[in-house]
């Protein structure tokens, strides 16, 4: 098995495989970065809660706002009407 991975790295240049190591560090270090700002949000929608507020509700208002404004007009449409269809409104 050793000589398969000896074998593997020789087909990678020494600059080939310096760009791999250096993509996948930059990829770990954005990864640890990505745990803590979720850390970060999550103790936001705690205090959010703490506060009275309902943190589905506000995770709910995030996502929309992050939508363009005409899609989530015609998703609101098309909901509108599948909820119609089935007797819901």
């Amino acid at each position: 098995m050793a000589d398969d991975a000896t074998t593997n790295a020789d087909v990678l240049n020494q600059q080939a495989q310096g760009q791999l190591k250096s993509i996948i560090e930059r990829v770990e270090r954005l990864e640890v970065e990505k745990a803590e700002i979720a850390e970060q949000i999550k103790e936001v929608y705690a205090e959010a809660k703490g506060n009275g507020l309902d943190p589905a509700i506000l995770k709910k208002v995030v996502a929309l706002r992050r939508k363009d404004r005409a899609k989530r007009q015609e998703e609101d449409a098309i909901l509108d009407l599948y909820l119609s269809a089935i007797g819901e409104i």
